[in-house]
């Protein structure tokens, strides 16, 4: 019973360390090469001044030409030495990226990719240029799914996909890199792997209450009840992790030379569209919209901790042709996936028909046309 009581309070231990993650050792991560350093130069890219008027009306956000950041995590100068990965987290970097991998291997199982190489090029290197201006500590393999919903999600380990939806709706290409840094955050902060260690450590922490509770085994209904409340307990990290995720997203596509305002821009649209027709919002906000305090909080951000720069990208002629052809190979694959249409026949086709009819049976006609006969009882 001491033993029982001893692993008991190592337990309860271990969940403590959820509450108080101040005191929770940092994870070392191994440094792993970032293959993103081979990628190619982007082509010259349309620049326009940080004044110009934001789609939508949007005034862009007044910034300061100087600021002093409180700690690492507000110093966009110090992107790529920080550890904003740190906290409790049971998976190594080496079993984060295998079990990425092997929901990788589901989702392309389950999912139809866009195989056009202009297509997959540019958004690898849009993605990659994102990947090398954050705290990535994981190489990244950006793929993008043929899907008309506007979404895009990163697995544990670098494992990127954007839908093709989501690449047709934005309207300039500091938008898109705007939801993907956002994505790529998620990888950098770790989330999902500390959101499952969490879940582990809860699970653990529920043994002593099954041992020791009323009945022995019999407060088993006690864990139950524990089951219960996780969903809860899961949402108000995952609002936290969102949150983080904006934070970061913001720096990163702004050390990258976006304009950050994009990303407002681009909640605020979404946003006016879900109160023009309800239902209507993206997948990729769907558990967590653009509220209004989402989008307070990063124009907060923009203000107090990214310096003013003279230029921003904003938008790309490359971008504007990769969506015209993107759009081209979505209407296509539609239009040949469609087999339930009208059959069109040319005048010469029918010509051809009648011709080859008339020299096989001379009584015979267009079987097109409907033949009456008449029954053999009628007067």
């Amino acid at each position: 019973m001491q033993e029982i009581m001893r692993h008991a309070l190592r337990l309860t231990l271990a969940s403590a360390l959820v509450a108080i993650p101040a005191f929770a050792a940092p994870q070392s991560q191994p440094t792993s090469q970032d293959p993103s350093q081979t990628q190619t130069q982007a082509p010259p890219q349309t620049q326009n001044p940080q004044t110009q008027q934001a789609p939508g009306g949007t005034a862009p956000i007044a910034q300061k030409d100087t600021v002093t950041p409180k700690n690492s995590k507000d110093d966009v100068e110090a992107i790529g030495n920080r550890d904003v990965g740190k906290g409790v987290n049971f998976y190594s970097l080496e079993r984060e990226i295998a079990l990425g991998k092997q929901y990788a291997q589901e989702v392309e199982r389950s999912s139809k990719l866009i195989d056009d190489p202009v297509v997959v090029e540019y958004v690898n290197r849009v993605g990659q240029n994102l990947v090398r201006n954050s705290d990535a500590k994981v190489p990244f393999t950006i793929k993008v799914i043929d899907s008309d919903e506007v979404n895009a999600f990163a697995l544990p380990g670098g494992f990127f996909y954007v839908n093709s939806g989501l690449i047709l709706r934005a309207q300039e290409e500091a938008e898109l890199a705007g939801v993907m840094a956002h994505e790529i955050s998620h990888v950098t902060a770790r989330h999902a792997t500390k959101n499952e260690t969490k879940g582990q450590i809860m699970q653990l922490a529920s043994i002593p209450l099954i041992l020791l509770g009323p009945g022995g085994w019999a407060g088993y209904g006690i864990y139950q009840g524990l089951n219960i409340a996780m969903p809860m307990t899961y949402l108000v990290f995952s609002r936290a992790a969102e949150k983080e995720a904006d934070y970061l997203g913001v720096q990163y596509m702004y050390k990258a030379g976006y304009d950050p305002n994009a990303y407002v821009t681009f909640f605020e649209r979404i946003q006016a569209d879900e109160k023009r027709r309800p239902g209507t919002i993206p997948k990729v906000f769907s558990t967590h919209p653009p509220t209004p305090d989402r989008i307070e909080n990063t124009q907060k951000e923009i203000a107090s901790i990214l310096p003013s720069k003279p230029e921003y990208i904003v938008t790309t002629s490359e971008f504007d042709q990769v969506k015209s052809r993107l759009r081209n190979i979505m209407f296509s694959r539609k239009a040949v996936g469609n087999g339930n249409g009208p059959t069109l026949r040319t005048k010469t086709e029918q010509s051809d028909k009648q011709k080859t009819q008339t020299s096989t049976d001379p009584n015979s006609q267009d079987d097109d046309r409907p033949t009456l006969k008449r029954r053999p009882d009628s007067p």
